[in-house]
């Protein structure tokens, strides 16, 4: 490395429920620093909770505050990101998620995604000419009907277009079978989910049911494709592209990745297969909370797991990577 100092790529996801991933990077970045290697902070997200967050600084980003609906129609705030190249980013767990505050019944048939089509149109109202929504953690599974009432009863979208992110190929009519059980639906909702959505691809414009991705956030990426011709894409692809992970990574010596659990599910659309697709030459260390026990021979993808469960333990992770160089 002539001298130079080992270059230290740090790109984590949240740990969901108790660190964001800025908070991550900083803190294992300044463990890094501390033993003399160069961080670079790279907070990343894989289209759910904290998409938002991560994509503030990079999209430039301003935060927009205001009321909407939750799930079942009860009013609630949130925010949403609007650039001045006209691109919004709106996180549908804000508005329609399912640890979206609401005082009542959270029942799985009645929640649909109204709010989150609320702040699209607000959005627009802004000068939004691009529409980017984060679709992880709905409580809905109404196949973005709400969401596209929303939409016509302020008049459409006019010009502006709409990508979905997302980490799942789920298809639209399997959307109650895949995630209903998860929003609190049983058998019988699960079958009258399921009905339902069977009943709304056909009266769409076109029918999302033989299209991957369709389901997710309960049929929503479906809704707007078949309604608006939204694209589909990978939520982990779409962040990476524009925080500038490439470009940080050709000067890379080591990358960091990390989420809250490193299990086999992280294999599927995560944030960090995706990292793990791009780096082919450069060591990977993964600083997770948890390590499940179906990891199996993923383990291998990793020059070393660290486990750090406070910002301490992350700091300290990061002085420990001097054994990596």
């Amino acid at each position: 490395m002539g001298g130079e100092p080992v270059r230290v790529l740090i790109a984590p996801d949240s740990f969901k429920g108790t660190y964001r991933a800025a908070e991550v990077a900083e803190e294992v970045a300044a463990g890094a620093e501390s033993v003399g290697f160069e961080a670079i902070r790279m907070p990343v997200a894989d289209g759910g909770g904290g998409t938002l967050d991560v994509l503030t600084r990079p999209l430039g980003l301003e935060l927009i505050e205001m009321e909407s609906v939750n799930p079942w129609r009860a009013p609630c705030s949130g925010s949403f990101g609007l650039g001045e190249d006209g691109t919004a980013v709106v996180e549908l767990a804000t508005f329609s998620g399912i640890t979206t505050p609401h005082k009542g019944f959270r029942d799985p048939m009645t929640a649909d995604t109204y709010g989150t089509g609320l702040a699209m149109v607000e959005a627009l109202r802004r000068g939004a000419t691009h529409i980017v929504v984060a679709a992880g953690g709905s409580a809905t599974t109404d196949g973005g009907l709400g969401a596209i009432t929303a939409i016509v009863e302020a008049g459409g979208l006019g010009t502006a277009t709409v990508t979905v992110l997302t980490d799942v190929t789920t298809r639209y009519a399997d959307a109650a079978v895949v995630f209903g059980p998860q929003k609190g639906a049983d058998e019988t909702a699960v079958e009258r989910l399921t009905r339902r959505l069977e009943d709304a691809a056909v009266t769409l414009p076109r029918d999302p049911r033989e299209v991957d991705g369709t389901g997710a956030a309960g049929g929503f990426a479906g809704g707007m494709w078949a309604q608006f011709g939204a694209d589909l894409r990978s939520g982990a692809e779409f962040v990476l592209d524009a925080v500038g992970f490439d470009a940080a990574l050709a000067d890379a010596d080591l990358v960091v990745v990390g989420e809250g659990r490193l299990d086999g599910q992280s294999r599927a659309g995560k944030i960090v297969s995706a990292i793990l697709a791009r780096v082919h030459t450069v060591p990977v260390v993964a600083v997770v909370g948890s390590v499940g026990d179906d990891l199996g021979d993923y383990r291998d993808r990793f020059a070393e797991i660290m486990v750090a469960t406070d910002l301490d333990a992350m700091r300290a992770a990061g002085a420990r990577l001097a054994r990596r160089a």
